[in-house]
């Protein structure tokens, strides 16, 4: 199952509303504004496979971010060899989590806009995990019981302010920086192992299989519980392959009017237009 969060107007202003897609139809799921909103439902699978409200077709739709509104999205660096080895960097003992907010969310077909505070801003395509049940200290044999899908995001990065310190968090969450969606696929229909790409003009940057994690989603959602608890529609990035601009020689940085593609196989593509920040 393919869910997704649409924006719609009703002649008041624009609102979203959680769908399910089915080949070129989205379908309204009634009472619930967004997939983050669908999940907190403990039935929400049973509701979405239910719903049989308003239709809008999906060439053309106005996409928000899947889960515009996660309480915690969870980023993991250093997570393929490849990109390890290009970095410089160890193969690490232990995942290496970072966090971003809510605001550096944006659809998976809106602008990427360049802040004028920076010039060297990057691309790094990731498998995203989205939780479907709430869990505490959960074992990483049950992992998968509290996974609801996956879907495609891109930690895009200001590498300047993310090198500043040794803390990563100020490259990292950017407003209205890092594109997601467009679906949730559920997990009955995605398992890690695809491949992943980003291009730029139609360039290839990275192409790595999704399956080429040094640590696994199971691991990932059994490690940060037992840190905190996760909820439903918290969110976990779970690294990007080698190819990003800032190991290349000479490095390389998303410049206005340029086009980003991140895609992975068998959840979908973004689509993101560089402009520079009004």
């Amino acid at each position: 199952m393919r869910l997704l969060t649409l924006r719609i107007s009703d002649g008041t202003g624009t609102g979203t509303v959680a769908v399910r897609q089915d080949g070129d139809t989205l379908t309204e799921i009634d009472g619930f504004s967004d997939v983050g909103a669908l999940l907190q439902d403990p039935a929400w699978t049973a509701i979405a496979e239910a719903a049989n409200g308003a239709t809008h077709a999906y060439d053309g739709a106005d996409l928000a971010a899947v889960v515009p509104s996660p309480g915690k999205i969870i980023c993991v660096g250093h997570n393929y060899r490849n990109h390890i080895k290009e970095m410089g960097r160890e193969i690490p003992e232990y995942p290496t989590l970072f966090a971003k907010y809510q605001e550096s969310l944006i659809g998976p077909n809106d602008d990427l806009a360049l802040p004028q505070e920076s010039d060297t801003v990057d691309w790094e395509a990731e498998l995203a995990v989205v939780i479907g049940k709430k869990g505490r200290r959960i074992s990483e044999a049950d992992a998968a019981d509290h996974i609801a899908g996956y879907s495609v995001l891109n930690d895009i990065s200001m590498r300047d302010y993310q090198f500043r310190t040794i803390q990563w968090l100020q490259g990292k969450t950017w407003e209205k920086s890092t594109p997601f969606g467009p679906a949730l696929v559920t997990k009955d229909e995605f398992e890690a192992g695809p491949l992943m790409t980003s291009a730029v003009d139609g360039e290839i940057q990275q192409q790595t299989p999704t399956g080429d994690l040094v640590f696994t989603p199971e691991f990932l959602v059994s490690y940060i519980s037992t840190i905190i608890t996760l909820n439903p529609g918290d969110v976990i990035a779970t690294g990007t392959p080698g190819g990003v601009g800032h190991a290349q020689n000479p490095k390389r940085y998303l410049q206005e009017g340029q086009l980003l593609v991140t895609t992975i196989e068998g959840l979908g593509q973004l689509n993101n237009r560089v402009v520079n920040e009004a």
